[in-house]
């Protein structure tokens, strides 16, 4: 069992910036791709940035420019630093992790979730 474990959300004004972490915990013998997936209210989750365990980045075209995504291996945690934030970003922000628990038996675990609201 993996626990995704985030922290960081809250509320800030439009043009501020928040840092989000999420560290995983448990049965882990390697992570592959990490992530950030949000949820505005009334909408579906949708994906705003991953990165590979090499350090590789993708991101949605709605957060390119002002999220950065980072992470330490050694920590086995995410990072997400969100800048130049508008009431748009307002979400619940979830971690995502591709965790390979043994050679051969992969899952993907998802975090508990952590509120983001950005006030005009």
């Amino acid at each position: 069992q993996v626990q995704l474990v985030e922290s960081g959300g809250g509320l800030v004004q439009a043009g501020g910036s928040l840092r989000l972490s999420c560290a995983a915990s448990g049965s882990i013998f390697r992570i592959n791709d990490m992530g950030w997936y949000r949820q505005a209210p009334g909408k579906q989750r949708e994906l705003a940035t991953t990165i590979s365990s090499s350090g590789s980045a993708n991101y949605a075209d709605s957060v390119k420019g002002r999220f950065t995504i980072s992470r330490d291996n050694a920590r086995n945690t995410v990072y997400l630093q969100m800048d130049s934030l508008k009431p748009e970003d307002t979400a619940v922000y979830y971690c995502n992790a591709v965790v390979v628990q043994k050679p051969g038996y992969t899952l993907t675990y998802w975090g508990q979730g952590t509120q983001v609201t950005v006030s005009s």
